[in-house]
């Protein structure tokens, strides 16, 4: 079991910057791949970014491509999405999510484990 706790949303301008930050209990943290996806008002829940365990791998949405960059820290349980250049159309409730063994990393039914959202808000 794995319990994950996203913290340091907020409300920011456009072209602005948040760190998010993802802590997992356990000691398996690094066993997990670890993805972090976004849910806007009356959308579909969309993936943003994902990174393997051992942290050498990365995936990105092209939406985010060169504005978001996903990084974790093993020792820490953390997992991180640096968010910069930020657009009112990233403002979202962002997720997230750690999967034990991932086939298809950009997809919600590869993870296993969820948390319950940070808030992003980006004004115009």
């Amino acid at each position: 079991q794995v319990q994950l706790v996203e913290s340091g949303g907020g409300l920011v301008q456009a072209g602005g910057s948040l760190r998010l930050s993802c802590a997992a209990s356990g000691r398996t943290f690094s066993s997990y791949a670890m993805g972090w996806f976004r849910q806007a008002p009356g959308k579909e829940r969309e993936f943003v970014a994902a990174i393997s365990r051992s942290g050498g791998i990365t995936y990105y949405a092209d939406s985010v491509k060169g504005r978001f960059t996903i990084s974790r820290d093993n020792a820490k349980n953390t997992v991180y999405l640096q968010v910069n250049s930020l657009k009112p159309e990233d403002t979202a409730v962002y997720y997230c999510a750690a999967a034990l063994v991932i086939v298809r990393p950009r997809t919600e039914d590869g993870y296993d484990y969820w948390g319950q959202g940070t808030q992003v808000t980006v004004s115009s």
